[in-house]
């Protein structure tokens, strides 16, 4: 947006350093609460928020406020926002004015995030010894997540990213403590892939596809990862394990077992931290990497369908004391961080770091927040069930597809921990034609068709016509190198918090039928692909960027 229309930028409500020092610095930020809400919600987070000028969509095709006829079937990748979650953060805007006539604007913000962190724990089942750092998106948080473990480890450690073929795009650059955008949140211009003052560093990858094996799991991921730990530490290098729970294809790696002799045999040399930005991890889970010491990395915006970005790292007590005492801090880090992102107990290190509100962060979070105590009000026992029965029906449907081939799933299971999220909720496939895979550029097309109406370039019957009209989101494209063979990509349907939450009923019969209603819907989509397919409609989409960023 731009600043003279709408008195901010789209990069959020950013100051100079005399507008931060004068007297009117409060009355301008309390200003920016008056921007429209759709203004606020795409703002405070990196380019990829930017809404398209023509289409009103950001990168992930979604728009700033609800679009019910659009069908969302993308929560891999990113949601649009609900009614519900809207109403919540007009009414949140709300409150926060009112509070701002008692109160610094700061003050009344910084006491509504800290809210929103007990409300958060809450929602999580989670011990108030955890902490909780909000930012805004789940790459930021990687961000947040090697200054903590400088200072945990005490010298720079190498990123060893488990999953690198299987994560967010920024992530090679963020492991490496490098910019990952040429805008941060705070509306700081940096270089891409430029460093990070005081938080650059290596990184190591370690991919999970077996390349050799067309899409699958590489059998030996546990091998990789000890290996990479151990050249590492021999080499004296102290070591951050990013782990994935679970990637863009829905897999969980390194094993648990992988993760007990990384514990015993190099206690207090390696530093975990969970990439569970997807959100697709039962409670019970969840708090056993907490207890463990490792930090963990969550959103918002993914399985629990909050409107993107919205991020999180969660930090084991033990982890926090030894943040607030930090001495020196990476001076690169001001610039992904204000005051109101940190606890309130942290106040050494908040101390050190600026005043200033992110408002479209604050306000994603509260969409997502909506969400999230949503899902969980529903009963547990048909959170299992819905998600069981979407998983049958969705594996059954692409099976039985000609233009379509799933790709394994690949998630170790231990048993309770994983509660509801026992069944897959991510469902990845490949587009054929004559048995081969369509090309990327196909894929691409067909990813951007489904999100419009194609009536109008479908021939064929009133049927035909009626499924190609309807609009609807399913995962981004996700690219796949291949050893022997073009690169390829695969789409993906997802299940999110949102199609549950909407199904559940007190009503047994009511709520079957409306599992039946998203497995009807499901089916269309499908149809729709086909249709595609075989009338090469899709090439009539103008060509955008449709992979993950």
């Amino acid at each position: 947006m731009r600043r003279e229309r709408f008195g901010m930028s789209a990069g959020a409500s950013r100051l100079s350093a005399s507008e931060r020092a004068s007297d009117g610095g409060s009355r301008y930020r309390l200003r920016d609460l008056f921007t429209p809400l759709d203004t606020l919600l795409a703002s405070g987070g990196d380019p990829r928020l930017t809404l398209d000028p023509n289409d009103r969509v950001n990168t992930y095709g979604c728009a700033a406020s609800p679009e019910p006829e659009l069908w969302n079937f993308a929560s891999a990748t990113a949601s649009t926002i609900s009614q519900m979650a809207y109403d919540r953060a007009a009414l949140a805007r709300e409150e926060l004015m009112h509070k701002c006539l008692f109160d610094e604007v700061e003050i009344a913000f910084d006491a509504r995030c800290e809210d929103m962190r007990e409300e958060l724990r809450g929602y999580l089942a989670l011990s108030s010894r955890i902490d909780v750092v909000f930012s805004p998106s789940g790459t930021d948080s990687q961000l947040h997540a090697l200054f903590v473990a400088r200072a945990v480890l005490g010298a720079a450690p190498v990123t060893i990213v488990v999953g690198a073929d299987q994560t967010g795009s920024g992530t090679p650059h963020t492991a490496r403590g490098h910019h990952f955008s040429t805008m941060t949140a705070g509306g700081v211009a940096v270089r891409k892939d430029g460093a990070v003052t005081g938080l650059a560093g290596d990184s190591i990858a370690v991919p999970l596809i077996d390349m050799a094996a067309g899409i699958a799991m590489r059998t030996n991921a546990d091998a990789a990862v000890l290996h990479a730990v151990e050249t590492s530490l021999a080499q004296g290098r102290r070591v951050l394990l990013q782990i994935m729970d679970s990637s863009k294809l829905g897999w969980r790696a390194p094993s648990e077992a992988c993760l007990d002799e990384i514990a015993r045999r190099w206690p207090r040399k390696v530093q975990i931290v969970v990439d569970a930005c997807q959100a697709r991890l039962g409670r019970r889970r969840l708090r056993a990497y907490l207890d463990r010491g490792y930090m963990v990395l969550i959103t918002g915006s993914k399985f629990f369908g909050g409107p993107a970005f919205s991020g999180a790292l969660l930090l084991p007590k033990g982890l926090s004391r030894s943040i607030d005492r930090i001495g020196g801090i990476a001076p690169g880090i001001f610039d992904y961080a204000g005051r109101c992102d940190w606890p309130m107990a942290w106040t050494t290190l908040r101390s050190r770091f600026e005043r200033r509100p992110n408002f479209g962060q604050w306000l994603r979070w509260e969409a997502a927040l909506a969400e999230i105590g949503s899902y969980y009000a529903v009963p547990g026992a048909f959170r299992a069930r819905a998600l069981a029965e979407l998983a049958a029906g969705i594996d059954s449907m692409i099976a039985l597809s000609p233009s379509l081939r799933a790709v394994p799933t690949a998630i170790e299971k231990s048993g309770a921990d994983d509660e509801e999220f026992a069944q897959a909720t991510i469902f990845p496939f490949a587009l054929l034609r004559g048995g081969k895979p369509v090309s990327i550029a196909e894929t691409s097309a067909v990813h951007r068709a489904l999100a419009r109406d194609m009536a109008e370039e479908i021939s064929g019957s009133v049927a035909d016509r009626q499924v190609a009209a309807q609009r609807c989101l399913v995962g981004q494209p996700v690219r796949l190198e291949r050893q022997d063979g073009a690169p390829q990509a695969v789409l993906r349907l997802c299940v999110g918090a949102r199609l549950v939450t909407e199904a559940w009923s007190p009503d047994a019969m009511q709520a079957q039928r409306n599992v039946q209603h998203v497995l009807d819907r499901i089916a269309h989509v499908l149809v729709k692909i086909e249709l595609l397919l075989d009338r090469g409609a899709a090439a009539a989409v103008p060509a955008k960027s449709a992979f993950e960023v």
